[in-house]
């Protein structure tokens, strides 16, 4: 496997294109249109879409996102687009970071060069790491999978094979949302290559051994099931959705840009640390260039059906089951609920456990610099597992 470099450039008809659907955009009626209790503000997205058609620049974006060191590779007849940033240090640790949904690889644009070359950015150059950054298969410029059954499972023996084709047989994983999941089934299926993996959010599947031997479920661990079921029930008909009907919600949202829109910004701002106010925490053109990647990729409906795949392949574990490779978890406040320490120790070697001042299910964005940190102080002791 060999990669080569890779550049962005939207055709001008797209863009052209883009801005027609934009000026025709039909809105609809709403009680209070500013109001988000029952989705999307519409004069929030009346604003939102007045930026994009008059302020918004993707060309200054794509030019920006140029300038990262973008690749493409063939994993078993797989197109996969990554950014790989070698590090600056006596020994960069191997490092690969995965995205999840409604986000892309840009989410971790400030958050490369902390990794990458700490020294120059308060840091200890001796915690700097390579870092290799995929988009996921059918998510921006990653092709969609050509079958069925392409699963976080799936997408990890990719990364896996990704990782064996730079050159790196030992390194370490971070993800958050989806890519949390395929972090865990990286350190599950391939313990040998993987030094330890970071997460910042626990996938919503992740069944740990129940019954039998397994130790009863605590308080605290009901107290968890009772508040993630309580928050499925008010706000998970998103996933409910998309992980059995995909195909159907993606007419819309495939054909209108500002539906599109619509359905990530609700998700960015309900999920972020923003107390209501998205800009607070989120450049108005930041989360447009997410939203304008899946849109320019056609990514929506791959980028769903995600969600279908894993529904049907869950991160569920054998009684008497263990990830050896450690775990770290960073806890960020207005994260989507967590379980406690003790639901994770019954399957992962559990290394660090840190409570974060503020954030929420968007680190990379939101914190970098509180994740950077944490993800150098995880990975410190286990450099030595690493080549």
């Amino acid at each position: 496997m060999t990669d080569h470099s890779f550049r962005i450039s939207v055709p001008d008809a797209v863009l052209a294109n883009l801005r027609r659907r934009l000026e025709g955009a039909r809105w609809p009626a709403s009680l209070n249109a500013a109001s988000w209790e029952d989705g999307a503000s519409v004069l929030f997205m009346q604003r939102l879409v007045d930026h994009w058609l008059h302020h918004f620049d993707w060309r200054v974006q794509e030019e920006r996102l140029n300038s990262l060191p973008n690749r493409m590779m063939t994993v078993h007849r797989q197109d996969v687009h990554f950014v790989h940033q070698l590090g600056a240090g006596p020994s960069p640790m191997p490092l690969i970071l995965t995205h999840g949904w409604p986000g892309s690889y840009v989410e971790f644009e400030r958050l490369i060069p902390l990794l990458a070359d700490p020294g120059a950015n308060g840091g200890d150059p001796a915690d700097a790491f390579n870092v290799v950054v995929p988009s996921l298969p059918g998510y921006g410029f990653s092709p969609a999978p050509h079958h069925p059954g392409v699963s976080s499972r799936e997408i990890a023996i990719l990364w896996h094979d990704l990782m064996t084709g730079l050159g790196y047989s030992r390194f370490g994983a971070q993800g958050g949302d989806i890519g949390a999941g395929v972090s865990t089934w990286l350190a599950r299926m391939f313990p040998d290559a993987v030094s330890g993996i970071h997460l910042n959010y626990i996938p919503g599947s992740f069944r740990p051994p129940a019954g039998g031997s397994a130790a009863p479920i605590s308080t605290e661990e009901q107290a968890f099931l009772d508040t993630r079921a309580s928050w499925s029930a008010q706000e998970g008909a998103y996933a409910a959705l998309q992980g059995t009907k995909p195909q159907t919600l993606s007419f819309a949202l495939t054909d209108s840009p500002v539906g599109l829109a619509a359905w990530i910004t609700e998700k960015v701002r309900a999920w972020s640390d923003c107390d209501g106010d998205i800009e607070s925490v989120i450049p108005l053109d930041t989360l447009l260039t997410d939203i304008s990647l899946y849109w320019f990729s056609d990514s929506l409906t791959t980028s769903l059906r995600l969600y279908k795949e894993n529904r049907l392949r869950p991160l569920a574990f054998e009684p008497g089951e263990r990830v050896t490779p450690p775990l770290g978890v960073a806890l960020f406040p207005r994260e989507l609920p967590m379980p406690p320490r003790s639901w994770l120790e019954r399957v992962f070697d559990v290394q660090r456990w840190t409570t974060m001042p503020k954030g929420g299910h968007f680190a990379a964005l939101e914190q970098p610099k509180l994740l950077a940190d944490d993800i150098r102080a995880f990975f410190r002791p286990l450099r030595s597992r690493s080549a």
